[in-house]
C-alpha cells in the first residue's frame, strides 16, 4: 500500500472517531486545534493524493448524526459549517479566489452549539440543532428556556434565524464544580456542556445553570430589505434577538487583519470562549452567486488562533476538599503566563486522570487553560525527568480532618467520611444549607461560613443554632444589631417545609426537585430513612444514583445525630400537607405567571392537599394550565397541545368546591 494512502486511512479512521466523540457524545479526548490539524492534514493530502480520497470523506461532511433521543428537523436551507484558515496569507489565499471589492464583517468565531430558530408572526414555534447540517434535532422545548418567546416589532409570517447556544465562564465553572464535588466526570469545555444540556430530554440542568445564545445569521434576509451582514444583524437586535458585540464592520482584509490581531488579546475580556474570527462578505446579494462547497460557504471563512500553551514544573500536589467531601488533587506550578494571566496552579480533575496522563511531582509539564478558562496539565515532558520526580498517590487520611477517605463503587472521586464536622466541608455545607433553596438564611454566605467554623463555634450544621447573641458578636464584623437579624433569620427557618430541609443537607445528587419527589412519597422523614435502596430507586424521578446516596446518608450515625438535633429544635420532619380529601386525585396542575391571591408555592401546596400533583412543565398528560399576570411559554405549549386553561379565579373556584 502507497505510503500516503495509509496515512489518508490513517486519519480517516482518527477524524471519524474523533467527530464522533465531539458530535455525538459531547465529550471529547483532543483539543479542537489538535482535531482542526487532523482534518487540515487530511485535506492536504486528498488535494495531492485525489486518487486515494473516499467519497464519503469527513472533510465533506458538518456536524453530526443526529440523536435518535429527538425529532428529526429538515432545514429549509442547510446548515454548514466553516473553513478554517490559521495565517494571514491562507485568509488572503481564501478571499483572493473571488472577485469582491466591498466590505467585510468580522464575528468572534463562538464556541457553542448551532442551532435554527423559527418565529411564525413573531411567536417562537420551533428550534433545531445542526445536526448533520441537513437534518437536525427538535430541541424546541429546551430553547423556549433559553430564547426570546416573542419578536419585537414583529415581522408577519416566517422569521427564521441561527446562531450559537453557548454556556458563560461563570456559568461553566459553576456547573464543573458541583460535577467534580459529585464525582461526575467534568465537562471538557463550555461548548461540550452547552451541547450536552441543550440535547437533553430532562431539563432539569438548563433550569438550574441555564445556557445564552446569540443570533448572527437571517435566513433569506432579503425578503426582509436586509442587503448586508451588517444590517442583518442591526435587524435581529432591533427585533429583540441577543447579538454578540464583538463584531466589526472592516473595509479591506488590511483592516481585518487588525482587527483579528487585535482581539487576540482581547477575546479574554468576553464572558464566553472564542477560538477565532469568523470573516463573512458583508454584500449578502452576492453570497448566492458565490455559493457554496458541498460543506462550507465560499463567501465566509474562520480564522483559528493557535491555542495558548506554556512549558513549567509541577512542583507539588496538593488536595482540596468540596462541600461534598470529594477530594480534588491541584497542580501547584511554577508561575507561567498563560492567556493574558499568570497561572500557578492547574486542575488535575481525579486520580484516574492523574494515572492516565502519568503525572508526577517534580515533572516539567505542558499547560494550557481549557476553553481558555481553567489552567489544565495537558501532557508531561517525559524526556525531561531526572529520575527524580515522585509518583502521587491519593491519600488514605483527609487532609483536613484526619478521617479516612473512602472511594465509592463507580466513581471516579475520593471522599472524606466525616460528612458531618470536616471542616472544609462545613464550610460549604454551611453555605449551602443556609442557600436560598436550602432553609434560607439571609445573611449566612460563605465568608461568614468560614468564619463560624474557623472560630470553633460550629462543628456541625444545627451548632449555628445554638450560638447566643454574645457568641454572634465575637465575630469580625458581626454588630449587635447583625447578630439580632441572624438570630431571627435562623428562628424563621426552622419553620421551612422537610423539603428545603432535604435540600439543605446536602445529599449527593439531592437537589430541591429529588428532594421534593422524596418528601411526596414517603411523607417524613423517618419513612425515608427506614427504606431500603431499592424502594427509593423506584420512586419517579428518582432513579439508582440517588437512591444509593439517599440510602447511604441514613446509614451514617453523625446524620442521624444531626437529624436528631434538628427534631430536638423543632423542625418540620414531616410534610406539611395534609391531605383533606382527594378531590383532585390523578389530576395534574401546571402554574404560570404570578397569582395575586397567593404565590404558586401555596398553590401547589393546596392541590398537593387535594391529592393532586403539580408539574414545572406542560405535556399532554396535562390536566389543567393555572394562568397568572404575565405567563409564559408553558401557556403558548398548553394552547398547541389543547390543554384545559383555568384563570386564578377558576382555579379558586375549584378549590373552594371541596
Amino acid at each position: 500500500m502507497d505510503i500516503f494512502e495509509a496515512r489518508m486511512n490513517e486519519l480517516y479512521e482518527l477524524v471519524k472517531y474523533h467527530a464522533g466523540l465531539y458530535y455525538d457524545k459531547d465529550s471529547p479526548e483532543i483539543s479542537d486545534y489538535e482535531y482542526d490539524e487532523l482534518v487540515r492534514e487530511l485535506s492536504e493530502l486528498e488535494r495531492e493524493h485525489p486518487q486515494f480520497a473516499r467519497k464519503n470523506s469527513p472533510t465533506h461532511k458538518v456536524g453530526g448524526r443526529p440523536s435518535e433521543l429527538f425529532a428529526p428537523v429538515k432545514h429549509s436551507v442547510p446548515m454548514l459549517s466553516l473553513d478554517n484558515v490559521f495565517t494571514p496569507d491562507e485568509l488572503a489565499n481564501f478571499f483572493g479566489r473571488i472577485e469582491y471589492t466591498g466590505g467585510y464583517v468580522c464575528e468572534m468565531k463562538i464556541d457553542g452549539l448551532a442551532v435554527s430558530l423559527v418565529y411564525e408572526d413573531g411567536v417562537f414555534v420551533q428550534g433545531a440543532t445542526r445536526g448533520d447540517g441537513r437534518t437536525g434535532e427538535d430541541v424546541t422545548e429546551n430553547l423556549r428556556l433559553i430564547v426570546p418567546e416573542k419578536l419585537t416589532n414583529a415581522p408577519e409570517g416566517r422569521v427564521e434565524v441561527r446562531g450559537e447556544v453557548l454556556m458563560t465562564h461563570e456559568r461553566f465553572n459553576a456547573v464543573n464544580k458541583l460535577r467534580e464535588e459529585n464525582g461526575e466526570n467534568l465537562f471538557a469545555n463550555p461548548r461540550n456542556a452547552a451541547a450536552g444540556i441543550l440535547r437533553r430530554k430532562n431539563n432539569n440542568a438548563l433550569n438550574t445553570y441555564g445556557l445564552d445564545v446569540f443570533l448572527y445569521y437571517l435566513v433569506d434576509a432579503e425578503s426582509f430589505g436586509v442587503t448586508s451582514q451588517t444590517g442583518a444583524l442591526e435587524w435581529l437586535k432591533s427585533h429583540g434577538l441577543p447579538v454578540q458585540s464583538a463584531y466589526c464592520h472592516c473595509g479591506s482584509l488590511e483592516e481585518v487583519g487588525e482587527f483579528i490581531s487585535r482581539m487576540q488579546d482581547e477575546r479574554y475580556t468576553l464572558n464566553y470562549v472564542t477560538d477565532g474570527v469568523v470573516v463573512k462578505l458583508d454584500d449578502l446579494t452576492q453570497w448566492a452567486s458565490i455559493g457554496t462547497t458541498s460543506h462550507a460557504p465560499k463567501w465566509a471563512v474562520a480564522y483559528k488562533y493557535p491555542p495558548e500553551e506554556a512549558r513549567t514544573k509541577l512542583t507539588d500536589i496538593i488536595i482540596s476538599v468540596g462541600r461534598t467531601g470529594a477530594l480534588t488533587p491541584v497542580a501547584v506550578l511554577e508561575p507561567v503566563k498563560l492567556g493574558g494571566t499568570t497561572v500557578s496552579r492547574a486542575g488535575l480533575h481525579n486520580a484516574d486522570e492523574i494515572s492516565r496522563k502519568d503525572i508526577r511531582i517534580g515533572d516539567t509539564v505542558r499547560v494550557r487553560k481549557a476553553a481558555e478558562i481553567i489552567p489544565e496539565v495537558i501532557a508531561v515532558d517525559k524526556s525531561a525527568r531526572a529520575g527524580t520526580e515522585k509518583v502521587f498517590t491519593m491519600p488514605e487520611k483527609c487532609p483536613v480532618c484526619n478521617s479516612d477517605v473512602v472511594r465509592m463503587q463507580n466513581e471516579a472521586a475520593y471522599r472524606c467520611s466525616n460528612r458531618a464536622s470536616c471542616p472544609a466541608q462545613l464550610v460549604e455545607a454551611l453555605n449551602y444549607f443556609a442557600s436560598r433553596n436550602g432553609m434560607n438564611i439571609k445573611g449566612v454566605g460563605r465568608k461568614l461560613s468560614a468564619k463560624l467554623i474557623a472560630s470553633g463555634k460550629v462543628k456541625t450544621l444545627s451548632d449555628i443554632y445554638t450560638l447566643t447573641l454574645e457568641e454572634w458578636t465575637t465575630l469580625d464584623k458581626v454588630g449587635k444589631k447583625t447578630a439580632q437579624n441572624l438570630l431571627s433569620q435562623l428562628e424563621a427557618s426552622k419553620k421551612q417545609p422537610l423539603v428545603n430541609l432535604i435540600t439543605a443537607l446536602g445529599i449527593p445528587d439531592v437537589g430541591k426537585n429529588a428532594a421534593g419527589l422524596l418528601v411526596e412519597h414517603f411523607g417524613n422523614i423517618d419513612a425515608m430513612r427506614k427504606a431500603d435502596e431499592k424502594e427509593i430507586s423506584q420512586i419517579a424521578g428518582i432513579g439508582e444514583v440517588i437512591a444509593h446516596s439517599v440510602h447511604e446518608f441514613f446509614r451514617n450515625d453523625a446524620n442521624i445525630t444531626l437529624i436528631e438535633n434538628f427534631r430536638a429544635m423543632g423542625f418540620s420532619m414531616g410534610s406539611s400537607i395534609i391531605i383533606s380529601n382527594n378531590i383532585l386525585e390523578g389530576k395534574s396542575f401546571v402554574f404560570t405567571g404570578a397569582l395575586s391571591s397567593m404565590t404558586r408555592e401555596q398553590a401547589g401546596e393546596k392541590v398537593k392537599s387535594l391529592g393532586g400533583r403539580v408539574s414545572g412543565s406542560v405535556s399532554a398528560k396535562t390536566d389543567y394550565v393555572v394562568v397568572g399576570d404575565k405567563p409564559g411559554s408553558k401557556l403558548t405549549k398548553a394552547e398547541k397541545l389543547g390543554v384545559k386553561i383555568l384563570t386564578e379565579q377558576e382555579f379558586l373556584d375549584i378549590l373552594n368546591a371541596q
